[in-house]
């Protein structure tokens, strides 16, 4: 008799423990309360953050490159760096090259410096920075003319002590020492331990793969974390162009997607174990404009995202959305809108360009949150935030 009730005992335990296993493989990696109104497009009914200010990095005149996209920002030895990809008309225009540019004090900046030059067997693209305190290191997206389909790349990395004299290019590698064959998102970060990690859009194609690596220059030693991604019959992933944000009380590692299916919301993945092992990517119900995004941490931990939480592929307004415990976000301030005196007009057609905020990523410096990005596509400009504006209640 006792046996017997241990049994049913034991059935019963083992079938509440499979319940739990599989409410967590559904739930949201986070949620985001509905925070957004619809029935105002320019501003989603979003107060400014206080005392944000917007500055204009560089904007083109007729005889300048006026395709500019790409936008990332990042602090090395009391300076600012901005580095971006530039064209002179269309978007992928195979003149397109890396310039980068720096600043004391994030609102003056040095006239643009070409990163990389115009070639007739590959085109170069923006691929971030990272640093390990001594020496800059500029990752470049490379794509060969040659391999259009399936379009994709691989990615090179230049260093430099003084954000002046820069390095040849040299191929990022893996913990074997090849090279990465894939192009290298522009959101790299480390956790608490000082693994840095990112994600590279990998061959065949562009498929999306989280990858870490203990080397401080983040440049050799970069391992595949496991994700298996969601179904897609394309050559690319249905998940790309991630960021990510850490949380501290589980010691979770969550990564944001873009979703190319055009759900027009966001994909999340995690990671419980420093990014080796990552959940299958789901989909997360909160406004998204299918472009890149930037996530992080401010200095108390708190999470936000930055992105055009507009549900179409309208690239207005440009927002950032904060969680205390990166479980719930539930505060949200407007950056940019799309009032006419926020947005200045396009001056310059070119092929894919689009009004709006494309592509934005963040960096803390000084106090502040910087946000970067490409207005129209063709003005590289940022708007910081003081910290303390952003402080939830």
């Amino acid at each position: 008799m006792i046996k017997s009730k241990l049994k049913v005992y034991a059935l019963l335990v083992a079938s509440l423990l499979v319940l739990t296993c599989k409410e967590k493989e559904v739930a949201a990696p986070f949620q985001v309360v509905n925070l957004f109104d619809s029935n105002q497009p320019n501003t989603l009914g979003l107060t400014e953050a206080k005392n944000k200010e917007t500055v204009t990095i560089f904007s083109p005149t007729e005889n300048d490159n006026k395709y500019n996209h790409g936008v990332v920002l990042f602090p090395f030895k009391h300076m600012l760096y901005a580095q971006w990809q530039s064209s002179l008309v269309d978007e992928d225009g195979e003149d397109t090259q890396v310039f980068y540019s720096r600043s004391y004090d994030g609102k003056v900046w040095s006239k643009p410096i070409a990163l990389t030059s115009t070639s007739n067997s590959k085109i170069t693209t923006s691929g971030g920075w990272w640093s390990n305190g001594e020496t800059l290191v500029a990752y470049i997206c490379v794509w060969p003319k040659d391999e259009a389909n399936p379009k994709q790349g691989y990615t090179e990395y230049m260093t430099s002590s003084n954000g002046v004299d820069w390095s040849t290019p040299k191929k990022v590698t893996d913990k074997s020492g090849n090279p990465i064959l894939g192009i290298i998102e522009q959101d790299v970060h480390a956790v608490p331990n000082r693994r840095v990690v990112t994600a590279f859009h990998m061959q065949p194609g562009l498929k999306i793969t989280p990858f870490y690596t203990d080397d401080p220059l983040g440049i050799s030693g970069w391992q595949a974390g496991k994700m298996k991604n969601l179904p897609s019959d394309k050559n690319m992933s249905r998940a790309i162009e991630p960021s990510w944000f850490y949380r501290k009380k589980d010691k979770a590692i969550v990564m944001v997607f873009r979703d190319q299916e055009s759900t027009f919301k966001k994909l999340a993945s995690v990671s419980y174990d420093n990014g080796v092992t990552w959940t299958m990517p789901q989909l997360v119900d909160t406004p998204d404009s299918r472009a890149k995004q930037s996530a992080g941490n401010l200095p108390d931990g708190t999470a936000f995202m930055v992105n055009n939480p507009s549900g179409s592929k309208t690239r207005i307004p440009l927002v950032v959305t904060l969680s205390e415990d990166g479980f719930l976000f539930d505060k949200a301030f407007l950056l940019r809108s799309g009032n006419e005196s926020d947005l200045q007009p396009m001056r310059f057609e070119g092929k894919y360009k689009r009004v709006g905020y494309s592509y934005p990523k963040s960096v803390i410096w000084n106090d502040y949150l910087y946000v970067s990005y490409a207005t129209n596509k063709e003005d590289v400009e940022l708007t910081r935030v003081p910290i303390e504006s952003l402080k939830i209640d």
